[in-house]
C-alpha cells in the first residue's frame, strides 16, 4: 500500500469517527427532548379537551372538577403579542444600527456590550425591574401590559443578536449594487437588505418568542393572579399559561395536577403554532419566491 493510500484510509477512517460522533451527539441531544415531549403529551392529553379550551377557572373550587385554560391562553397571547411590538422593532433597528451605521464606533461598542449583559440577566430580574419602576415606582396597578414589558426586556438581546447575525451574512455585493444605481443608504437597507435577511430575522425572532413563553417569574411579580378572563391587558390583573401551570401544579390533588399538565401541552403546542406561521410568512416573503 503506498503512502497516499495509507493516508488516504486514515482520512476515511477520521471521517467516519467524527460523523458517528456527530451523530451520537445528536441522538444526546434528541433524547431528553422527545422524552419531555411524550412526558407532556401523555399526562396533558387527559384534561386537553373543548372545555379545557373554552372554560375559564372561575367558581372552580380547588378540588373540583372540569375548569380550564381559556383565561390564561388569552393573557399569552396578549401579553407575547406587546412584548414582540415593543422589542422586536427596537432590537431589529438596534442590529442595522450596528451593521450598518455604527461600525467600530465607541456608541456602538457600548451598545454590544449592554446587548451582551441583557442576554444573560435572569427573569426574575427583568421582573423585578418592571415592578419597582412601573408598579412600585409609578403607581400602575398589575397587568398583562406590566408582564408585557418585562418579557420584551428579555426578548430585545436575542432579537438583536439573531438579526444581527442576520444582516451580516448579506453580500456586500448587494448593497454595493444598490449605491452604484444611486440608491440612497436607507432606501437599500430597506429594500434589499431586510428582505435578504427576513428569513434569518423572523427565525430569531420566533427563538425569542419561544424562550419568553413559558417564563413564570417575570409574570410572578408583574401580572398577578386571576381566575376570571380578562381581555384587557391594559386593566386589572391577567393570567398567562406559565402561572396557570404553576398555579395548578402547587395544589395538592390529582385533578389540579391534570390542569397543570394540560396547560402545559397547550402552551408546546401555540408555540408550534406561532413557529408555523412564522415559517410560512418567511417563505411567503423569500427573495427566492418572488423570482
Amino acid at each position: 500500500m503506498s503512502a497516499i493510500q495509507r493516508i488516504s484510509t486514515g482520512r476515511r477512517i477520521k471521517d467516519r469517527v467524527v460523523q458517528g460522533l456527530v451523530y451520537l451527539a445528536f441522538a444526546l441531544a434528541v433524547v431528553p427532548l422527545i422524552s419531555v415531549l411524550w412526558l407532556v403529551i401523555q399526562n396533558g392529553l387527559a384534561r386537553f379537551d373543548l372545555e379545557f379550551l373554552t372554560h375559564s377557572m372561575r367558581g372552580i373550587g380547588a378540588r373540583d372538577a372540569g375548569g380550564g385554560a381559556y383565561h390564561a391562553i388569552i393573557g399569552t397571547l396578549e401579553q407575547v403579542l406587546l412584548a414582540s411590538v415593543v422589542a422586536v422593532p427596537i432590537g431589529v433597528l438596534t442590529a442595522i444600527y450596528l451593521v450598518e451605521y455604527g461600525t467600530g464606533g465607541r456608541l456602538s461598542r457600548m451598545i454590544s456590550f449592554f446587548v451582551d449583559v441583557m442576554t444573560g440577566v435572569p427573569s426574575i430580574v427583568a421582573g423585578l425591574f418592571i415592578f419597582a419602576f412601573w408598579i412600585l415606582f409609578l403607581g400602575i396597578p398589575f397587568s398583562g401590559f406590566a408582564g408585557a414589558l418585562a418579557l420584551s426586556i428579555l426578548m430585545m438581546p436575542t432579537v438583536v443578536r439573531s438579526a444581527e447575525e442576520m444582516l451580516r451574512l448579506v453580500p456586500n455585493d448587494l448593497r454595493e449594487a444598490s449605491y452604484a444605481l444611486g440608491v440612497p443608504k436607507w432606501r437599500t437597507i430597506l429594500k434589499v437588505v431586510l428582505p435578504t435577511a427576513l428569513t434569518g430575522i423572523i427565525t430569531g425572532v420566533m427563538l425569542a418568542i419561544a424562550r419568553v413563553a413559558g417564563e413564570t417569574a417575570p409574570l410572578l411579580l408583574t401580572v398577578f393572579f386571576t381566575d376570571s378572563i380578562n381581555n384587557d391587558p391594559f386593566n386589572g390583573p391577567q393570567m398567562g399559561l406559565p402561572l396557570y401551570v404553576f398555579d395548578q401544579a402547587a395544589r395538592p390533588n390529582d385533578t389540579a395536577i391534570d390542569r397543570a399538565w394540560a396547560g402545559a401541552l397547550t402552551l408546546i403546542l401555540i408555540v408550534m403554532l406561532l413557529n408555523l406561521v412564522a415559517r410560512l410568512i418567511a417563505w411567503w416573503r423569500s427573495p427566492a419566491r418572488a423570482r
